[in-house]
């Protein structure tokens, strides 16, 4: 079976899990391209592109320590870039 973009399958929730300390969701996966979007470009969320769902996935991120900010400029850790950059790998490059 081919995996399509985006797709969330049992090796991100594996990949997930190792370096999270658990599986990510359908929804967190698809806000992950748009987080790395915006530390590349300005560094601040629209709230207009997020619903309420995202907002309580980042809500829990900010909790981690993962990020802090959002609208008014937000802020990454390092170790979060890169989970977020091999977890986007895994869903959206290295398909097959």
């Amino acid at each position: 079976m081919e995996q399509k973009r985006g797709q969330l399958t049992n090796r991100i929730k594996k990949k997930s899990k190792e370096l999270l300390d658990e599986e990510i969701t359908q929804i967190e996966l698809r806000l992950m391209p748009y987080i790395q979007h915006v530390m590349i470009n300005n560094q601040k969320i629209n709230p207009d592109h997020i619903n309420g769902e995202e907002r309580q996935i980042l809500s829990k991120w900010r909790e981690k320590g993962y990020i802090e900010g959002g609208a008014s400029g937000l802020t990454i850790t390092k170790e979060f870039w890169d989970i977020l950059c091999e977890i986007i790998f895994l869903g959206y490059v290295d398909l097959f």
